[in-house]
């Protein structure tokens, strides 16, 4: 087998894996949210990355990783960042509409295809772009309801967007400018994410559910979800990281309006949710746009690997990270039903 096809063989691994378990731990949140009554995101979250360095530091002591120690500003920078993220997400929602939340997860690609142009020089095909339009519109169809709007909920927005734009190119870029592996990055950046999160989830938990979540009633069967979502999110943090890794920020996110989809249709079949033509709809042009977002990656990592083996100039980098394709050194934390009975949920709860 050659590397290209081993590369390949690891990416398929790491987005299965990401998708895999991104949708197990919606379920498990779902169940623990919306039937339990345990909301409180931003605490969860923490315990998430909490568990997570455990989990890792079990696996440094068996010796299944190399600790590869880098800057210590850089790490502390990432993970103070991604921490934050995590907390506006959950924010936004407590702040604005269901409607008005989806629809920020939908402008952190373009955000994100903005913030790799302007400060990476990185041209994105025209191809490409019309395929994330294609996604971006299935999935707004798919998901988007109403669009209350307020002035403080939208700056939350845009602080959420921004900062989660910045910590998954961050992802990327350290790995491949430190030349360390997804997980030794998660390992070193699990404690200043989840101290982020532990100091201030109870009172952002607080503020937008009115409940202590010192004071909840944590019976055996909470523990028993609370414990199975903490075990989830080993997989899932480590996957986020190893598919951004692998292929850039953008592709991740289209995986996670993938996982959106896939557990939207999981809802209407197992857990009969409400669903509409609407819904089917959208997620039927959503699945459209991912494929030919791969396709035309694919053609471009084609194209590229001839022009490299023909020419030694070098060529601009371009969007070439597809679903199931080879990565060419491209510089680059989700995806769950919001329940309708709560005020909150979050993008990172599911992928953090």
């Amino acid at each position: 087998m050659g590397v290209g096809e081993g590369f390949q063989l690891g990416t398929v691994g790491a987005l299965s894996l990401s998708v895999v378990s991104s949708v197990s731990i919606v379920i498990c949140n779902k169940a623990l949210i919306s039937t339990l009554g345990f909301t409180f995101a931003t605490t969860l979250t923490s315990w998430h990355l909490l568990v997570t360095f455990c989990s890792l530091h079990v696996a440094l002591w068996m010796k299944l990783f190399e600790h590869k120690p880098f800057d210590a500003r850089a790490v502390m920078g990432f993970g103070v960042l991604n921490g934050s993220s995590i907390g506006l997400l959950n924010l936004s929602l407590g702040f604005n509409s269901v409607g008005f939340y989806q629809m920020t997860k939908l402008a952190i690609i373009p955000c994100t295809v903005l913030l790799e142009t302007t400060f990476f020089r990185k041209r994105f095909r025209r191809s490409i772009q019309l395929s994330l339009a294609i996604l971006l519109l299935g999935v707004g169809i798919a998901t988007v309801t109403d669009l209350q709007l307020n002035i403080l909920g939208f700056v939350l927005s845009l602080l959420a967007v921004i900062t989660t734009c910045i910590a998954q190119i961050m992802t990327n870029t350290i790995q491949k400018k430190f030349k360390v592996s997804s997980t030794q990055l998660l390992y070193q950046s699990c404690p200043y994410q989840a101290m982020i999160l532990f100091i201030s989830g109870p009172f952002l938990d607080g503020l937008l559910t009115n409940q202590n979540v010192f004071a909840f009633n944590y019976t055996p069967q909470v523990l028993a979800f609370i414990v199975l979502s903490c075990l989830i999110s080993v997989s899932v943090n480590f996957s986020t990281f190893l598919v951004i890794g692998k292929t850039s920020p953008v592709t991740y996110q289209v995986l996670g309006h993938l996982k959106t989809c896939l557990v939207l249709a999981f809802g209407y079949g197992l857990l009969h949710d409400p669903f509409s033509w609407r819904n089917i709809f959208g997620i039927l042009i959503a699945l459209v746009g991912m494929v030919l977002y791969s396709y035309f990656c694919s053609i471009d990592n084609q194209q590229k690997v001839l022009e490299v083996s023909t020419q030694s100039p070098q060529v601009k980098e371009t969007e070439t990270d597809p679903l199931l394709g080879i990565e060419n050194g491209t510089t680059s934390v989700g995806d769950g039903v919001v329940p309708k009975a709560t005020v909150w949920s979050s993008n990172k709860d599911v992928d953090a």
